[in-house]
């Protein structure tokens, strides 16, 4: 696509083809719900959507305060089940008055984060993550196929040191690694090539600037993104947070007159309008996009997770990241970044990293939009203008094959946007950019794009990748 034009057109969120099997009930309307129980009576559970369900867990979340123990997203039967410690009657009275399925367990907040502090102090090892699952009240750690020998005695034993009741210990296939390129492929030169990430979600900035939210592993590779692999650079990093507390950057559009919308698209002139961003909820079913895979869903299965990846600028060294979701949502090499949301139209994360892959499977952390957009002062679309185009919506009838076109920053699914052309084999399910052997971040072959996305070129991973090293994730 030329970037020349992109002042007079839309900015929107392209995707990859849609590749997940059964994702396609994503497109099917949705039941009605989020709806009182006709009768009234107080203490029968409220069918809830997961947006809906979100919103009841933070105000229960207050309401119960300390006796708060965490929540989760009942998807079978659309209810909220809130977990509830030392809880006093009348209080979980009060939360099944307001819908809630109230379950009383052993381990509260606090002491669920005494276990992660402790394992923070003791077990920060590259190739390990852990979060709380409010399904078990536990902490589960992960370790990935790089913890062996002596690593993986000292977090064997340290698991064990909490407690049966507090945490529980499992392994993780491939490597935990950061997944650079992405589901709306952006790209930067570099001293030792191009670095190929993801847009995520448009926002505005809080100087009322165009600007756009991607991986913070992207904007410390690079400074300047283009929309094309050869073209010059449209949009400039603002701030960038990897590692540490996130990973995000606000990336700002270098022309202020770029008009943008709040949606994504998903192929045949097809949108998912995006009509706010909302916290995920353990449970709920969400949606990743991505030009190597194209379209998978899953359930969120973690909150506040914090992962240990190995770092790319010290051998010796792990970047650990914090304040992640975690999810059983597969990915690839070529989907960070990428934008993850719900059925409704809720922006909730752009892809981090993770390991596995989409024919074994695996499990992807992402960066929660709102903590980015609270950290950054951005606003989600166009200040906050809403969902984009009023008539873009997702056809029931759309197919795999409808949606294999690809990187659209400038346009909402113009077929002669050619950052990444339509034609390209990146996001065929066939394509070989990533090898099915090749670990869930590896990018250590000769990319995915030849200019214009083709898998044959010479894309995204011969550069420094996401930590400035030529073994990028």
């Amino acid at each position: 696509m030329s970037h020349k034009r992109i002042p007079k057109r839309k900015a929107a969120i392209a995707v990859g083809g849609v590749a997940a099997l059964g994702a396609a009930a994503f497109l099917l309307p949705m039941a009605n719900a989020s709806q009182d129980n006709a009768s009234g009576a107080a203490a029968a559970p409220k069918t809830l959507k997961a947006t809906g369900a979100s919103d009841l867990a933070a105000q229960l979340q207050q309401l119960l305060g300390q006796a708060f123990a965490g929540s989760y997203y009942d998807s079978a039967k659309q209810q909220l089940v809130v977990n509830v410690v030392n809880g006093d009657n009348n209080v979980i009275v009060q939360a099944e008055q307001a819908g809630a399925v109230v379950r009383q367990v052993q381990n509260s907040t606090s002491e669920l984060a005494a276990v992660a502090q402790t394992l923070k102090t003791k077990a920060t090892i590259p190739g390990t993550a852990w979060a709380v699952d409010p399904k078990t009240n536990k902490v589960v750690v992960s370790a990935d196929s790089t913890v062996t020998g002596t690593k993986w005695d000292t977090l064997e034993s340290t698991v064990q040191s909490l407690g049966s009741n507090m945490a529980t210990l499992k392994k993780s296939s491939g490597t935990f690694k950061t997944l650079v390129s992405g589901g709306d492929a952006i790209f930067s030169q570099v001293q030792n090539g191009t670095v190929r990430c993801s847009l995520g979600f448009n926002v505005t900035a809080s100087d009322g600037t165009p600007a756009f939210l991607t991986a913070g592993h992207c904007g410390v590779a690079a400074k300047d993104w283009s929309d094309s692999e050869t073209g010059q650079p449209i949009a400039t990093v603002d701030q960038a947070q990897f590692p540490g507390n996130g990973d995000f950057s606000l990336v700002k559009y270098n022309d202020p007159a770029t008009q943008t919308t709040s949606d994504v698209n998903i192929g045949n002139g097809q949108t998912v309008a995006i009509n706010q961003a909302v916290d995920a909820t353990v449970g709920e079913t969400v949606f990743r996009m991505g030009s190597t895979t194209g379209l998978h869903d899953g359930q969120v299965t973690g909150l506040d997770a914090t992962v240990n990846f190995q770092s790319e600028t010290d051998p010796n060294g792990v970047d650990t990241v914090t304040g992640l979701i975690q999810t059983n949502v597969c990915a690839e090499a070529g989907d960070s970044g990428g934008s993850l949301f719900t059925q409704d139209g809720g922006a909730v994360g752009m892809t981090s990293g993770g390991s596995g892959d989409c024919t074994a499977g695996g499990e992807t952390f992402f960066q929660p939009v709102t903590a980015a957009l609270t950290a950054t002062g951005a606003t989600l679309g166009d200040a906050g203008a809403g969902a984009g185009d009023a008539g873009a919506t997702a056809d029931p009838s759309a197919t795999a094959g409808d949606q294999a076109g690809g990187d659209q920053i400038g346009g909402t699914a113009d077929p002669s946007a050619t950052a990444v052309d339509p034609s390209a084999t990146a996001v065929d399910p066939s394509a070989t950019a990533v090898d099915p052997s090749a670990t869930a971040g590896d990018q250590s072959g000769t990319g995915d794009a030849t200019g214009t996305g083709d898998a044959t070129g010479t894309g995204d991973a011969t550069g420094t990748g996401a930590d400035g090293t030529s073994s990028s994730n």
